[in-house]
């Protein structure tokens, strides 16, 4: 017994007879309700005016799990059963919108496969293989072009057709990580292919189910969907990501996250072009001015510390120390990374050692020599003395945390 619902997506209320019982577990001869499969979830309800909290589909028939264990129902009960009708709705509406977004995605990118699905209470997502990149500029076509045949209000109907001949067919979608298995043998499992799911629903294991978006979009399917495009409402692209094995998810919502989202970026638009004192179209063109202003300014901030450190250096001390000639001094607004190509410079040519202490956070030591002297050791003998850690090469070393000021490294150097 297969559930009625795929092609019956707009009954939601039914009487039934139950046909078995197994604890909170009931089978009924025939069910309304959608069992979870190919990436849409199952259907909320009642029966018997007790929740049905999962619906599941088993060899032997449609299992729904009751909230309540001692429901009193027995095999051979008339009862009266009630489909969620917001949640079928929402469902109806994210999964033919799955549809609609391969079908763009047809238009936009090259070689594109099928690869997953998915409906969450606030989102979807389909996930795409292509050999095209799917970028910022090609997700806003996507979002545009399913929302333009959303607009064109299209009939949405489904068929059944043998599997070979489906397969056969270039414009039928099949998820395409498990169109083979599906297709030679469909009841082995249930994967989350189309292909499995609408042939599972046909309830012919040589039968595949097909649904057709007129002029836009056929695919082997399962699901339960809305009779028109019109029905979908507004569609939003909200993220994309990498799943692996060569695919691209993109998250999409329906219905009030859809609008929210929209108004939520609507917003952040204005306000960012009000900050810019520009009209939201100008936005990119603002947001480029202002990096290459970045630029800029990072570049002459950088070439000022640059300039700075070698006022800097020039002002270290000059002292005897193991009857070698040391550079020793601190620095401020800078880090030991920042350092070591100005020291390594100096030593050999200013001195045998530059060993210079500063703070980034806490107090740090960089030291450079000319090979003569290890600037391992002299960190080893620093951090030794005051505490923290570090090390490095025999010519650039470094140390960090140490717990007492610059000047108190300094001056222990100096002696």
């Amino acid at each position: 017994m297969q559930s009625l619902a795929p092609d019956n997506p707009s009954t939601l209320s039914f009487d039934a007879e139950v046909a078995s019982v197994d604890g909170a577990n009931v089978v009924l001869e025939e069910t309304y309700f959608y069992a979870q499969s190919g990436g849409q979830p199952a259907d909320r309800g009642v029966v018997a005016d007790i929740a049905v909290t999962d619906v599941q589909e088993y060899p032997f028939g449609i299992v729904h799990a009751l909230a309540d264990e001692d429901h009193g129902l027995a095999a051979g009960d008339e009862v009266r059963c009630v489909v969620d009708a917001s949640f079928r709705t929402y469902c109806r509406r994210a999964h033919t919108a799955s549809h609609m977004l391969f079908g763009a995605a047809r238009r936009v990118l090259d070689d594109v496969g099928y690869a997953g699905f998915d409906i969450d209470e606030e989102k979807a997502r389909v996930d795409f293989t292509a050999e095209t990149e799917i970028t910022d500029e090609r997700l806003v076509e996507l979002e545009r072009l399913t929302n333009r045949a959303v607009w064109d209000s299209l009939p949405v109907s489904w068929t059944y057709q043998d599997a070979e001949t489906a397969q056969q067919r270039e414009d039928v979608a099949f998820n395409t990580k498990t169109e083979e298995g599906a297709m030679s043998d469909v009841r082995e499992s249930q994967s989350d292919s189309r292909a499995n799911q609408s042939a599972e629903r046909s309830g012919d294991a040589d039968q595949v189910r097909i649904v057709t978006i007129e002029g836009w979009d056929v695919a082997a399917c399962g699901g339960t969907h809305v009779d028109n495009t019109a029905e979908i409402g507004p569609v939003r692209i909200l993220d994309r990501s990498n799943p692996g094995e060569g695919a691209t998810r993109v998250e999409f919502a329906v219905g009030p996250t859809a609008i929210d989202a929209a108004a939520e970026s609507h917003d952040a638009a204005m306000a960012a072009a009000a900050g810019l004192d520009v009209a939201i179209p100008a936005l990119p063109d603002a947001v480029d001015r202002l990096i290459a202003e970045r630029d800029e300014l990072r570049d002459e901030v950088a070439e000022l510390k640059s300039e700075l450190l070698e006022y800097r250096l020039a002002d270290l001390d000059a002292v005897e120390r193991d009857g070698a000639s040391w550079l020793v001094g601190a620095v401020d607004g800078v880090t030991a990374n920042d350092l070591q190509g100005d020291l390594q410079e100096l030593a050999g040519e200013k001195a045998d050692v530059v060993a210079v202490a500063g703070t980034a956070g806490d107090t740090f030591v960089a030291v450079a020599t000319d090979g003569a002297a290890d600037a391992n050791e002299v960190v080893q003998e620093l951090t030794g003395e005051f505490g923290g850690g570090g090390g490095g090469g025999p010519t650039f070393a470094q140390g960090g945390g140490i717990p007492v000021t610059p000047i108190e490294v300094v001056e222990y150097l100096r002696e």
